[in-house]
């Protein structure tokens, strides 16, 4: 049997040292405030990150959503597409330049197609689910 020597300083310091705190999310409205859902028309899901405009990073290559939400809360898609610059930089200055001229708030970025083929094939998925939607509301293309 071994034996081990415990110095209880040590043990007293770790145990009246603050625990790191988990980040947690206050409530489920400030989850659905950072993160949405789209559904395309094939029924697939895309969890998108939800931005303000003007408080949106800068963002790789990825698909996004330009949207305008009214103050009741309710969200208008206004164009749907997929960044293809390489500098994130130039992703953001493209999101905010079209985002304004289209009056969106939001920007709904999807980070999870790695290629650009599927980047291409989300978008088009994203559009079609939202014309079959049939809210009336009119979504620009955003071909590159």
């Amino acid at each position: 049997m071994g034996a081990r020597v415990i110095q209880l300083a040590e043990v007293r310091a770790r145990r009246s040292a603050p625990k790191p705190e988990i980040a947690t999310l206050d409530s489920t409205s400030e989850l659905n405030d950072r993160f949405h859902f789209w559904s395309g028309a094939s029924g697939r899901r895309y969890v998108h990150s939800v931005y303000d405009l003007v408080d949106c990073p800068e963002v790789p290559a990825a698909n996004f959503l330009l949207v305008h939400r009214d103050e009741t809360g309710r969200r208008s898609v206004l164009a749907i597409g997929h960044l293809t610059h390489s500098a994130t930089s130039l992703n953001l200055a493209e999101i905010r330049y079209r985002g304004a001229r289209l009056g969106a708030n939001e920007v709904h970025v999807h980070l999870l197609a790695p290629t650009a083929q599927q980047r291409r094939i989300v978008e088009l998925d994203l559009r079609a689910g939202q014309i079959d939607h049939g809210d009336g509301d009119l979504i620009t293309a955003t071909r590159h």
